[in-house]
């Protein structure tokens, strides 16, 4: 049998391999650092978009994670006091304002609502088992200090003010804002 003289490569050398740590080091600094962070945008005004949107803000927020929550679009609704019924300028503001509920308190399931009847028995279920309703889960948001956000443009759409919100909420901000709070969220949700 003949031998053959075989060339072992040693591989990179020290250098090379602490060249290439530093490269990737410098590339890592220029990444997003993800903070313990919940950020959910809640679109939907539906009860049943509501109640987890509510449900797991305040779980995050009661484990020691940050937490917000962005209502845009029907999940706006979610925010606006009991109390107000019509809101905005014009014909078309005043029929939306007038379709929708307004408040968790009102909010219809997105299925099986039955005339209004949907809702009653999913708020007595949670009643007979001690879930907090939406409304509720509101309050312990801000008593937790989750960072309950509107959206700017929505209010602009539908006509809303300040005044027609609930008391005790961030600034509204727009789309470009709610990015910002998603990029260093370890977990961002679309609800």
């Amino acid at each position: 049998m003949a031998t053959t003289e075989e060339h072992i490569d040693s591989g990179p050398t020290y250098a090379e391999l602490l060249a290439r740590i530093e490269a990737l080091e410098a590339a890592a600094s220029g990444s997003v650092k993800k903070k313990n962070k919940l950020t959910i945008i809640a679109w939907g005004g539906d009860l049943d978009r509501i109640w987890p949107t509510t449900i797991l803000a305040t779980t995050a927020a009661a484990s020691g994670m940050e937490s917000s929550v962005f209502f845009t679009f029907w999940g706006l609704f979610a925010i606006v006091k009991p109390d107000v019924r019509i809101t905005g300028d014009n014909w078309m503001q005043k029929m939306m304002s007038a379709m929708n509920p307004g408040s968790a308190q009102k909010a219809k399931l997105s299925h099986y609502n039955f005339a209004g009847a949907g809702p009653a028995m999913f708020k007595r279920l949670a009643g007979d088992k001690q879930v907090a309703r939406p409304e509720e889960l509101i309050e312990t948001a801000q008593d937790l200090g989750v960072r309950l956000i509107p959206c700017q443009m929505t209010m602009d759409l539908l006509g809303l003010t300040r005044a027609d919100l609930l008391d005790g909420l961030e600034e509204p901000i727009g789309a470009a804002t709610a990015i910002a709070e998603m990029r260093d969220a370890a977990v961002s949700l679309f609800i």
